[in-house]
């Protein structure tokens, strides 16, 4: 039961900032979007040091002083796969006119919504990661702090949600009920690649502290290339960085007093 409702709260926090299409009539406000797209990265930035590279570092602490490698190849890793991902995958991010990725037919709500998915993909593995070493007894993760990374990106999901659908109905010309199942459909992947993970977990187990850091470094990826630029770009920059700052705080403060 705790298992089934952690790797369902994400999804839960993308549902939910989707369903914002129907009680606000217009785009979301450019400095609103800014502070959230900031607040959003600061969240995961916090997640992937207090959540994901620690408990990754201390898990390898048998290794002496080359403690730092699984975290090192991981996070290595971590960056390749969304990069790789990225230059495959045909997707728009808002506010662009050029996909990017390989050339297909999609049209631009399909590639708006797999442009968020790609976000996705990371968070699920995240949370999946945690779940799986919780079961097999792992003494560095408790059900604390699996529960507190899944509340964290929740929340940074509700701007996330938000920022699809309502772009989705005001430019895209897409009816309100439509633009809230495409902004929900972007966060179907988290449940899922938590749910692969975790059925993987007997081979997971034995290279945990790698896949903890692998999950960050995608996180971190999804943060530098995406997120932080679109909340830096135009006038009042500076609120996605009081954005980030908020973000990061709320997050480091939930990990450390919960987890």
């Amino acid at each position: 039961m705790n298992i089934a409702l952690g790797i369902l709260i994400p999804f839960a926090g993308t549902t939910l900032g989707a369903a914002s299409v129907f009680l606000l009539k217009n785009q979301m406000n450019a400095l609103v979007q800014k502070s959230l797209l900031g607040f959003a990265s600061g969240v995961m930035v916090a997640a992937s040091v207090w959540s994901l590279l620690i408990p990754a570092l201390d898990m390898s602490e048998n290794w002496g002083k080359l403690a730092f490698i699984p975290a090192v190849v991981g996070f290595a890793l971590g960056i390749a796969f969304l990069l790789i991902l990225d230059q495959i995958v045909p997707h728009l991010h808002l506010g662009e006119e050029e996909p990017e990725g390989l050339s297909s037919s999609f049209k631009k709500t399909t590639m708006l919504v797999l442009a968020v998915t790609l976000h996705n993909i990371p968070e699920g593995m995240a949370v999946g990661v945690l779940f799986a070493g919780l079961i097999n007894g792992n003494i560095d993760i408790t059900l604390a702090s699996a529960f507190v990374l899944a509340i964290g990106i929740a929340i940074q999901n509700l701007p996330e949600g938000a920022i699809i659908s309502l772009p989705l109905k005001s430019e895209g010309n897409v009816s309100k009920l439509k633009a809230f199942l495409y902004g929900t459909a972007s966060g179907v992947v988290e449940p899922i690649a938590a749910l692969i993970t975790i059925l993987l977990t007997s081979i997971i187990l034995p290279v945990l502290p790698y896949l903890l850091s692998f999950a960050a470094g995608a996180m971190i990826y999804v943060v530098v290339e995406e997120l932080i630029p679109e909340a830096s770009e135009g006038e009042h920059r500076n609120l996605g960085t009081i954005g980030f700052a908020v973000g990061f705080v709320v997050m480091m403060t939930l990990d450390v007093a919960l987890g």
